[in-house]
Parts: C-alpha cells; structure tokens; sequence
C-alpha cells in the first residue's frame, strides 16, 4: 500500500471512531443541521438564567445540536400566554402555576426543575425580634398581589398569619428601609442585595427553607414535544444542566456578558452576588439534585406540595397530579 493509500486509510479509520463515539444526534446525519428552540424566560435577563446563557453562550447548546433562542421576559410578557399560544417551545414558571395550568387543562408539562428551592424569602430588620418566621405572625408585612395566592396561603396555613398582616408590596423597597418594624417579601438573588446596599443587613427567612416546597425554575414543554420529541427534549434537559454546572463551578463570564448585554441595568456586583446567594443556600444544587443530578424532581415532592396547598385552601383537590410533569428526562444519576 503506498503512502497516500495508507494515510486516506488511517484517517478514514479515526473518522469513523470518532463518529461512533459521538452522540446520536451527530451519527444521525443531522451533524449540519442545529435545531432551533426558543425559551422565554419569566423576567429580564439574570443571574437566575445563569444556566442558559451559559450553554449558549460557551457552545453547549451547539453541542448537542440546539441552536436556542433565550428570549427575556418583563413586567409587560405573559410567558404562559405566550407558551399557550404557541409562540415559544419552552417557559419557565413554579409548580404552583404548573398545577393551576394542569386544573385548567392548559397544554403544558413540566420536564425539568433547575431551581430546587423557591428562592422566595420574607426580610425582616434585625433587633426587632423577628428572627423567626413565627415572630412575624400579626406584624406588617410588604406582600405582593401574586404572592397572596401562593406562599401567603402557605403561611396562613402554617404560622396562623393573617390577611390583616399585608401591606401593599410595589417592587419598591424604600417602604421597608422606612419602618424597622415592616418585613417584605423577596428573592434571595436580589433584595437582601438592595437592603445591604442600602445600609441594612437583613434577617432573612427562606420559604423553601421552613417547608415551602413549591418547585421554581421549571421548564415546561408541550405534550406534543413530549411525545414526539423526546431525544430532542432529553438533549435540551442534558445541555442546560450542563450549562448550570459550568456557571456555577467554573468560569460564569461568558454567560454573565450575555446578561449584561441583554439586560445593562445588572451590574457585575449585583450578579456576583445572586451567584453567591445561589450557592450559598442551595437553590440551584441542593436538595434532590444532590443524589440525581440538576433539573431533578421527583413524584414525592409534587404530591406533598400539591397536598399542603389543597389543605391551605389554595389549590383545588381532585387533581392527578402526575398531569402536570414528567420525571423521564430528569434523574438520571444514581
């Protein structure tokens, strides 16, 4: 054999060793063909979409052959409507509002939670005597309109709070910084961030922390995708847990550039903190995704949740609760 035979043999040899060891969707002649999906998310761009601008932004997406479209939401977008109408192949929302969809029989189902904690909290002064989230039964507290038909019914229930409790929450913190005696509701990533910048180290009580159990990151897809597009979702589940690994255990400025350019208002200082409240507390890495890898849910938790919020009054009963998810692309470790 000469020596241009044997070359074009030797190299025909890695190709095809390589194209074995690739993934399926690259051994399926689709290796030039990415498919486009478009993802809008819940509020402008943030270090809480961390996971998806990094997937993108670092090429994992491309990897598995997803050319994705993350589109930002706002004060203004209805994801869900959008999601509904078609407009978009995935949302993101909580389980709350994934089980008042599935009441509604809206198409929807949950595929993935990268948010293993609501990072809901309510902020108190400290030296005022709450500490506890029992110490703020019968005190004001700053509660937003959407708020009073998820975790407040949750805290009625639980803590014996009352609707004579709530003031009237504007996203406007200066209500709070005025009264030492006023807690507000907010997210771990974002107020705790504001009040310290605006001299006053809170005390913080996380929800999720005290038995809110209400799943926050879903991802949602169609039953449609669902069932005729499983190896794509599976691509799309695997990439974006991916994706979140990377921005939270390596490098996070490729993902955080993004951010920034969609959205100037979020400085470096204000997304190195969300970074660090999601890491601190466990949001993203914590609970179930510990033994089953990021995006885990499980049949256990949805069920608890869904029980605790019939019992409060604020889900109605009757539901298969299994109509709104599915665990078949999550979970996959041990």
């Amino acid at each position: 054999m000469n020596a241009s035979l044997n070359r074009r043999h030797v190299l025909g040899a890695i190709g095809a060793t390589a194209l074995l060891a690739a993934p399926p969707f690259l051994r399926s002649g689709r290796a030039q063909s990415l498919t486009k999906l478009s993802y809008q998310t819940g509020w402008l761009a943030q270090a809480e979409h961390g996971g998806l601008y990094q997937a993108q932004a670092t090429g994992i997406y491309r990897d598995h052959g997803i050319d994705l479209d993350i589109r930002m939401g706002g004060p203004q977008l209805n994801g869900v409507s959008l999601f509904v109408a078609g407009k978009c192949d995935f949302t993101e929302i909580d389980s709350f509002r994934m089980l008042s969809m599935a009441q509604e029989k809206l198409p929807g189902v949950a595929i993935a939670s990268f948010f293993q904690k609501d990072p809901r909290v309510l902020m108190s002064h400290p030296g005022v005597g709450n500490d506890t989230l029992e110490a703020l039964k019968g005190k004001p507290i700053l509660v937003a309109t959407a708020g009073r038909q998820t975790y407040w019914q949750w805290l009625k229930a639980k803590y014996g709070f009352t609707d004579e409790q709530i003031r009237p929450y504007t996203f406007n913190i200066a209500p709070f910084l005025a009264d030492k005696n006023v807690s507000m509701q907010g997210y771990i990533t974002s107020e705790p961030f504001a009040a310290r910048q605006s001299g006053v180290s809170p005390v913080i009580h996380l929800l999720a922390d005290s038995g809110f159990d209400n799943y926050s990151g879903l991802v949602v897809a169609s039953p449609k995708m669902v069932q005729e597009k499983a190896e794509l979702l599976q691509r799309f589940v695997d990439a974006t847990a991916k994706g979140w690994a990377s921005y939270l255990g390596g490098d996070p400025s490729p993902a955080n550039k993004m951010i920034r350019t969609h959205n100037p208002d979020m400085s470096e200082e204000k997304i190195a903190y969300a970074i660090g409240a999601l890491k601190q507390w466990g949001i993203v890495e914590g609970g179930d995704a510990k033994t089953l890898g990021l995006g885990a849910m499980t049949d256990a938790r949805w069920k608890r949740f869904y029980d605790t919020m019939v019992a409060a009054g604020a889900q109605a009963g009757g539901l298969d609760v299994k109509s709104a998810y599915t665990l078949q692309f999550v979970g996959k470790r041990g």
